[in-house]
């Protein structure tokens, strides 16, 4: 019954069709039967009409709808009492109801009560009903137009309220892509950020030794030596820190661990590799030390990363930094600057270290402040909160 019941329902024309072919059988039979003599015409014609109306119901019910409406006044003014194809009025109202617009919905419900009024006003001729069987019997013939519209109704609404549902989970289906969209973009740009500050910082520092190595070879293979070993260490801490940011990239199924992220513990690794590579640096810490959370100490390294190799970069010759680390109680500041040549250092413009350093900052809702310092040299100094809030 059911591959039954869903094969009738892929066919709904087939369906109308018998029902449109069973009430014209059964109304023509009705019509010869009862109405002996020459054919009522005017009846068939109805039935006939009716039946073609019921066929068309759910591919137009709107034009139905009228068709049907026409019929009735047809039968009014013709004085055409009606017989089997009245069955077919409540199918019409339900049609209405359900697939048509609001106003020929309402339009049915309405001629679904005007109609049994005006057929018992038109044709009734029984004079031993009193006025409250009459009353009854038009109640009666109501009842298959209101409760046909009110199923029709119905299924309006359920399928409307299926539709909002479809409509809201393809919109949430949308947002979830959009968020995810957001999100990878988000994490390429975290991972290009990173790349940024291992490869400008690492490379530097090879680079560097590799010149001095090269002025060395010679005169000073001590020298030479100690700086190939430098530009194998940081070579090798390059390619971990790559493997590891790159590894971000890989499917959720792998399982692979990572060394942890750099912080504020590292810091003196760092300055030792940037003295290595001749540049002189000196730590300064004030205030009582704290525990910062994992991405501002990150944060913290990364700038600190990042202004020693603008200023190995641009500061000049015989350039030194001091870097300050000042903790305030719910804040701390980092101050990193250097005697370089500043404002006046070349550039070609195609850096985004600055760029980076005020995204990471601005991302825990803290303050970047970057430019000339006022005795010469280059200053960089942050403002950050050591606990971020919720929504920083």
């Amino acid at each position: 019954m059911h591959h039954l019941y869903a094969w009738l329902r892929r066919r709904p024309l087939l369906v109308d069709g018998a029902w449109a072919l069973l009430l014209l059988m059964f109304g023509v039979f009705e019509v010869i039967i009862d109405q002996p003599g020459p054919p009522d015409v005017p009846h068939l014609v109805a039935l006939g009409a009716m039946s073609l109306v019921l066929l068309i119901r759910r591919r137009n019910p709107t034009l139905a709808l009228v068709a049907t409406l026409v019929i009735g006044v047809f039968q009014l003014f013709d004085d055409v009492a009606p017989g089997l194809e009245a069955l077919a009025m409540p199918a019409i109202a339900y049609s209405a109801a359900a697939y048509s617009p609001r106003w020929a919905s309402r339009t049915a419900l309405v001629g679904g009560v005007l109609a049994p009024i005006a057929a018992v006003l038109r044709w009734w001729d029984n004079p031993d009903v009193g006025m409250t069987g009459v009353v009854f019997f038009t109640l009666l013939l109501m009842g298959p137009f209101v409760i046909a519209w009110v199923l029709g109704d119905s299924m309006r609404t359920r399928r409307a309220y299926y539709m909002e549902l479809e409509d809201r989970a393809d919109r949430l289906e949308r947002e979830r892509d959009q968020q995810a969209q957001i999100a990878a973009a988000g994490e390429r740009a975290r991972i290009a950020r990173e790349l940024h500050d291992v490869v400008a910082h690492n490379v530097s520092v090879m680079v560097v030794q590799a010149d001095g190595a090269a002025y060395a070879l010679d005169s000073a293979p001590e020298l030479t030596r100690e700086a190939l070993g430098t530009i194998s260490s940081t070579g090798r801490e390059a390619l971990a820190e790559m493997r590891r940011l790159l590894g971000v990239l890989r499917s959720q199924t792998e399982t692979d661990t990572y060394v942890p992220q750099p912080g504020v513990e590292q810091l003196e690794d760092l300055l030792d590799r940037v003295r290595s590579a001749g540049l002189p640096v000196d730590l300064t810490v004030q205030g009582v030390p704290v525990e910062l959370s994992q991405g501002v100490a990150l944060t913290v390294y990364r700038i600190v990363q990042e202004a020693l190799t603008n200023t190995r970069k641009h500061g000049g010759p015989n350039v030194k930094a001091l870097v300050r680390l000042r903790y305030l109680g719910d804040d701390v500041e980092l101050d990193v600057g250097d005697d370089g040549r500043g404002a006046a250092a070349p550039g070609d413009g195609m850096g985004h270290g600055l760029v980076g350093m005020g995204e990471r900052v601005a991302m825990f809702g803290g303050r970047l402040e970057t430019g000339p310092a006022p005795g010469g040299g280059w200053q960089v100094r942050a403002l950050l909160p050591v606990r971020p809030a919720d929504g920083a």
